[in-house]
C-alpha cells in the first residue's frame, strides 16, 4: 500500500474547510474495519485513510506547521500502513478501572508477541518493531503488523481469524463479513498495485470532501 506523501496533507486552514466531511467519511469506513477481539482489546486494521487522518488531526492539535515537523508525522504515521503483502493493525486494550488496567498491563508484558491471523491453513504472527515494547508492561495501544503469503492473501475471502494466546489474555474472534471484505480491497491493491488518491482507501480527501 502506498505511503502517504506530503502533497495528500492538507494546510491547517485547508484542512479545517473540510475536516468535518473527510473526518466523518473516514470514522464511517473505520466501522467496517474494526472488530472485538475479547472483552479487552479491539482491533482496527489500518489503511491510507485512517492512517491520513491521524496524520491530519494531530497537524490540527498540535498547530504544527514547520515543513520539518510536518514530514516528520508524515513519516511517523507512515509506519502504520502496510507494505506488500502486509496487514497492518492497531491493538487497544481496553479496561475503564485504573487500578485493574495498570495490574493487566503489568500481567500482560510480552503481549506484542502473542496475536495472530490464521487464514487459508496458514498462521501469521504479528509483529513489531523493538522500540515500541515496553521492559516491564504491555503498552495500552500496540501497532502490529502481519505477513501473509500469496496463498493466505488470495484465500482470505473465504474467511480468517484472530487470535491472541498470552497467559494473561486468550480470545480468538472469526473476522465479520465486512471486516473481511475491508480487508480483501486493500489486499487485491497488494496484488495489482495501488489506487490512485482519493475515496475509501485512496488518501487525500476526494470530490466529495472538497465539495461537500
Amino acid at each position: 500500500m502506498k505511503p502517504i506523501e506530503r502533497g495528500e496533507v492538507l494546510a491547517l486552514a485547508d484542512y479545517e474547510t473540510i475536516r468535518p466531511r473527510f473526518r466523518a467519511r473516514v470514522i464511517e469506513e473505520k466501522k467496517r474495519r474494526r472488530v472485538k477481539l475479547g472483552p479487552r482489546a479491539s482491533v482496527l486494521f489500518e489503511n491510507r485513510d485512517s492512517v491520513l487522518l491521524q496524520i491530519q488531526e494531530m497537524l490540527r492539535t498540535e498547530r504544527i506547521t514547520r515543513e520539518a515537523a510536518i514530514q516528520h508525522e508524515i513519516d511517523t504515521y507512515n509506519e502504520f500502513i502496510p507494505g506488500d503483502p502486509e496487514l497492518s493493525v492497531t491493538v487497544m486494550l481496553e479496561i475503564d478501572d485504573k487500578d485493574e488496567r495498570e495490574k493487566f498491563l503489568v500481567d500482560a508484558r510480552g503481549i506484542e508477541s502473542a496475536f495472530s491471523i490464521v487464514v487459508a491453513n496458514e498462521r501469521a504472527m504479528g509483529k513489531t518493531t523493538p522500540d515500541r515494547i515496553l521492559p516491564d508492561r504491555a503498552s495500552a495501544v500496540i501497532y502490529l503488523k502481519f505477513v501473509l503469503t500469496e496463498a493466505a492473501m488470495n484465500g482470505f475471502a473465504k474467511g480468517a481469524s484472530l487470535e491472541v494466546d498470552h497467559p494473561a489474555y486468550k480470545a480468538k474472534v472469526d473476522l465479520p463479513r465486512e471486516v473481511i471484505a475491508a480487508i480483501v480491497e486493500d489486499l487485491e491493491d497488494s496484488l495489482r498495485g495501488p489506487r490512485n488518491p482519493g475515496g475509501v482507501g485512496g488518501g487525500a480527501p476526494d470530490r466529495e470532501d472538497l465539495e461537500g
